[in-house]
């Protein structure tokens, strides 16, 4: 039995949000979680004054199964409680393991959403051979330089090539 099936996926969530929390405060971040989840998982502050940077961050995590190690695409499709424009979606992907290890995390703005007909879809990423790997320039959200991107002022309007466009078309 794995981990995942012993523990549940409310552990590995609680653990996702708890991880992307710690690497937020590593870069400087002020992390401050509400007293009742109801939407947003934490928020994040950065800077002084006037100058201050402020993202709402929602967690969600993935995880393989022994039984599907490869996908095309994945990430978060659904409803989220609550949407801000300078929000980060931060998805934990943790690989296959007899105890959870996170293998990587994207930040993604909410310019990368797409409608989709169960509330958002957001897919940077694929399980190939039951690894996490980004999809095409999705890398640029990934890990340590998407958390560094998080921090820019124009944050709310990064795409894949560059300004972010309203996109509404279903996938």
């Amino acid at each position: 039995m794995s981990y995942l099936e012993s523990s549940g996926p409310q552990t590995f969530s609680q653990l996702a949000e708890l991880y992307v929390a710690g690497l937020f405060a590593e870069q400087g971040w002020r992390v401050y979680f509400p007293h009742r989840d109801e939407g947003f998982d934490f928020l994040a502050m950065k800077g002084e004054g006037g100058q201050s940077l402020i993202r709402p961050v929602q967690v969600k995590g993935r995880y393989p199964t022994e039984a599907k190690l490869d996908s095309r695409a994945i990430g978060f499709t659904g409803e989220l409680t609550k949407t801000h424009p300078e929000m980060v979606l931060a998805i934990v992907y943790f690989e296959v393991s007899d105890i959870p290890v996170v293998r990587h995390v994207a930040f993604m703005p909410q310019s990368m959403f797409r409608s989709h007909k169960r509330g958002i879809r957001c897919l940077p990423a694929k399980f190939q051979q039951g690894k996490v790997i980004p999809r095409g320039d999705h890398s640029k959200f990934f890990d340590h330089k998407g958390l560094l991107r998080v921090a820019e002022p124009n944050w709310k309007d990064t795409t894949l090539d560059g300004p972010a466009q309203q996109i509404t078309e279903e996938d």
